[in-house]
């Protein structure tokens, strides 16, 4: 192992063990502090995130992944407001989970306490070096972020204000630290556990960097390898909210994790449903690939083959199946989906109930857009990244996810037999 990057993650434990007993005000003013910074060196950042762009205009990355990189004043803003949001919420660390006394006397609690060094590995997007950073803040986690080469001089400019907030607030700027290297070695040194002082790993980014991170990984991991998202319009569903949730749940933003990538329509309303639909999508520039029901409603849908539905597009490009009712529905999603998040639009609640307890997913709506999965929109402030398995944090993982617990015994003097 690099002798570096073992410096980092002893300092990293260092500044955790610290951390965990910091109070939640200390904590809080850190993350304010932060949010100011971001705001007072704005245009540094947008500078960083310029020589970032250029770099990816002249690597021809996809228009999907420009988008993730691009920073603007709005999305500056919106960054450091996610760090007032992260400050704002209660303090996750020392909740008392559960109390209960022994016949013996034994009085027993079990608190909540931080995970300790949390190890964040991402690809192109700055706005999750500072949700990642302040979240592990908040929850009194030390972080060690590895970001995506195309946005390196982003994501150092945003480290450094996190530095500032840490520094300013009384806190070791050790906390939150970036990976100094663009070195692919440094990733396995990661998964390795960085000797023994990473005691968590989150990868956020496509499928391959999430699948190197599952297969390798010697720490436990939360990640979710895709979203292969779905959007079912029922029989009873009201057409106008239908073509509103639908496009939204697909165009709205089509790089993130909770686009929609395939879309059922119920065949009791398909003659009407379909056509609508069609063209409400390709109207915004979205390429639609049809099942044989769906190909003679309009004739720019495009054949859909086998792979279509399990393709996690995060483009323009939605596929479309025609299905005889809400259970070939489930069954559908059953057999394509990637348990990360579905959406029934339906004025049924009774089938709305049905597909809310069926569906096997981290995250189910009823009547409401796919690209509502997100921590943020949650109400968690933020979110490091969304887990679709099923230990211990499942869905948008927030503050609260980044703890564990603890139990804490108190006696008299009590001896076990």
């Amino acid at each position: 192992m690099d002798s570096e990057m073992k410096a980092l993650g002893d300092r990293a434990r260092k500044a955790a063990a610290t951390l965990a007993l910091a109070p939640a005000a200390q904590k809080n003013a850190a993350l304010a502090a932060m949010a100011s910074a971001i705001r007072r060196n704005g245009t540094a950042i947008l500078a960083a995130n310029a020589r970032d762009m250029e770099q990816a205009r002249r690597k021809n990355l996809k228009p999907s992944l420009v988008d993730r990189l691009t920073l603007t004043p709005d999305r500056l803003e919106a960054i450091a407001r996610g760090l007032d949001d992260i400050a704002a919420l209660p303090d996750p660390v020392g909740r008392l989970l559960a109390r209960w006394t022994r016949p013996n006397g034994m009085e027993i609690t079990r608190l909540s306490v931080p995970i300790g060094v949390i190890g964040i590995i991402y690809e192109s997007r700055p706005n999750v070096t500072a949700d990642a950073g302040g979240l592990c803040l908040k929850s009194g986690n030390a972080a060690i972020l590895r970001g995506g080469s195309d946005a390196h001089e982003s994501s150092l400019a945003i480290v450094a204000c996190l530095s500032q907030g840490l520094a300013e607030a009384g806190l070791d700027p050790a906390a939150i630290q970036m990976v100094p290297t663009a070195d692919r070695a440094a990733v396995g040194d990661m998964l390795a556990g960085l000797g023994g002082t990473i005691d968590l790993i989150v990868p956020r980014g496509g499928k391959s960097l999430v699948a190197r991170v599952q297969a390798d990984a010697r720490v436990p991991v939360f990640s979710h390898l895709e979203g292969i998202n779905h959007v079912f319009v029922d029989r009873d569903a009201d057409p106008a909210m239908a073509e509103k949730i639908v496009l939204n749940a697909k165009m709205r933003r089509t790089g993130i994790c909770g686009a929609a990538e395939t879309i059922l329509v119920d065949r009791a309303v398909a003659p009407v449903m379909l056509p609508k639909l069609i063209r409400v999508l390709t109207d915004a520039g979205c390429e639609v690939r049809g099942d044989a029901a769906t190909q003679a409603a309009a004739a720019s849908v495009k054949p859909a083959g086998e792979e279509d539905w399990s393709t996690e597009y995060l483009d323009a490009i939605v596929s479309m199946r025609v299905v005889d009712s809400v259970d070939e529905a489930m069954v559908h999603i059953a057999r394509y989906g990637s348990q990360h998040t579905e959406a029934i639009i339906t004025g049924n609640a009774a089938t709305a109930e049905t597909f809310l307890r069926t569906v096997d997913s981290a995250i189910v709506l009823h009547n409401a857009s796919t690209q509502f999965a997100d921590g943020g929109e949650f109400g968690f402030g933020a979110e490091i990244g969304i887990a679709t398995g099923k230990l211990h944090a499942r869905g948008p993982v927030g503050v609260e996810q980044l703890t564990t617990f603890k139990y804490q015994v108190r006696g008299s003097g009590q001896t076990r037999p």
